[in-house]
């Protein structure tokens, strides 16, 4: 039997272990920096592979398109046993039979295209057109995917820099509040004061839970982009900074014009829909082919039926004259649809031009707002400094170093809200440009997660 000294260690030991388990589990810790997520990005995505996978299909089809100008060998073989169902007279020898045997034949053929009105190389056409534009969508989503995990690793930044914010509004309320209480004690203050300050800092308290779950939705998000678990702690090894563009809009606007993979593509649908006008119209014109070809076989033949050989060599040639209008219906909508395309490039010019001009437009919008909010930080903090001083001497009030405080932790967040936009604004510029990326060769070596224990407060 347990006395009670044994039974309250026990008790002490399995509360011990329970608190332990509760609040320690193993969870993979990933640093990295900007680059690092970028690699991550572009060898892990699904869009990536995608866009890989889609390439490798065009290019097929273009080869498939292609070999339609080459020769095309078709082997026939052919089985059979056959005769009547009732017994016939077999003339001249007074007999009856069913005729029953076997047949056989075999042939092989060989033809070429000489001539197709167009359609095969058309079709060529629209082959080629795709696979360049397969070739650039596959440039375009590395270009994309670079900007979303650059975007990712900003607002993981971002959301950091302004949980840490709402933890410092948190501390100098609490502060605060410990020295009006300690007046509030002696007599000094009235008790408005001291409510008024459990306000402001519960008020404070609340805006640090969002912030929080801010950071984890953005720790998240980044996972999924660069293809690590959800629940990865990641610890960024860079900050928010301010880095000068030196490139005007003109500049900006060039680059996009000869490099932006949008507008290639564009063009590359006109080429293709040019194709399509072509192979459209080859209905009205013959089709001539050449052919070559062997036959061996014959009815009572043996298996495989390799006796009487036939060969012949020739030249068709085969054009529809009527067909109800199918024809003339199909040119028509293929010249429509290259009409289509040609608009589609005529906007998609202009909408590149709109997008890396606003883009610009934020970005040195963000640059100015960066150096006017680091000056606003500078007075708030004296101002809060101030608000302190005269209230602890008695001459300030409390609302005064309330509202310090808050106007403080605003300067604050709209500097780091500038610097985040500056640069978040500069990859969409970039992007927009048609910046490339550099490629990550298959063996790139990627940062490691270990494995870390973290424990929940």
């Amino acid at each position: 039997m347990f006395t009670y000294k044994k039974s309250k260690k026990v008790l002490v030991l399995t509360a011990a272990l329970s608190v332990l388990c509760s609040q320690s589990v193993f969870a993979e810790t990933l640093e990295l920096d900007l680059d690092d997520a970028i690699q991550r990005a572009l060898m892990t995505n699904p869009a990536i592979k995608i866009a890989v996978s889609e390439k490798k299909a065009s290019r097929a089809d273009l080869n498939a398109a292609r070999a339609g100008r080459g020769i095309s060998i078709d082997v026939d073989h052919k089985s059979g046993r056959g005769g009547y169902a009732d017994p016939q007279p077999v003339t001249g020898t007074g007999t009856f039979s069913k005729n029953l045997g076997n047949s056989h034949s075999n042939s092989i053929t060989a033809s070429i295209p000489i001539y197709t009105g167009g359609q095969l190389s058309g079709t060529i056409a629209q082959a080629k057109a795709g696979y360049k534009s397969s070739v650039l969508g596959e440039s375009k989503a590395y270009i994309d995917m670079k900007k979303t995990a650059t975007d990712g690793y900003f607002g993981l930044l971002q959301a950091g820099n302004l949980e840490n914010l709402s933890q410092e509004s948190v501390d100098q309320l609490a502060e605060h509040l410990k020295n009006v209480q300690a007046q509030y004690d002696v007599g000094v203050v009235a008790k408005v004061d001291v409510l008024r300050s459990e306000v402001a800092l519960a008020n404070a308290q609340q805006e640090l839970i969002q912030a929080s779950n801010t950071y984890d939705v953005s720790e998240a998000s980044l996972n999924k982009v660069i293809g690590t678990p959800l629940d990865t702690t990641l610890k960024l090894k860079d900050t928010l900074q301010y880095n000068p563009y030196e490139n005007d809009m003109q500049y900006c606007l060039d680059y996009a014009s000869m490099h932006r993979p949008e507008l290639e593509q564009s063009r590359l649908a006109v080429d293709a829909a040019k194709g399509a006008v072509k192979v459209a119209k080859s209905g009205f014109l013959p089709k001539v082919t050449a052919s070559a070809g062997e036959s061996w076989g014959g009815s009572g033949s043996n298996w495989p039926g390799d006796d009487k050989e036939n060969w012949s060599v020739g030249i068709g040639a085969t054009m529809n004259i009527f067909d109800s209008g199918v024809t003339l219906s199909k040119v028509h909508s293929a010249e429509e649809k290259l009409v289509q395309a040609e608009e589609t490039y005529r906007d998609t010019v202009n909408s590149v031009e709109l997008e890396v001009r606003s883009n610009y437009l934020n970005l040195r919008e963000a640059e100015k707002r960066i150096s006017t909010t680091q000056v606003a930080v500078a007075k708030a903090e004296e101002d809060f400094h101030i608000a302190q001083v005269r209230y602890m001497a008695g001459v300030g009030t409390n609302l005064d170093v309330i509202d310090a405080q808050v106007a403080l932790t605003e300067a604050k967040t709209n500097f780091v809200n500038a610097l985040y936009d500056y640069n978040t604004s500069k990859i969409a510029l970039e992007t927009s440009m048609g910046v490339p990326v550099a490629v990550p060769a298959a063996t790139t070596a990627l940062p490691v997660m270990s494995t870390a224990v973290a424990t929940e407060e």
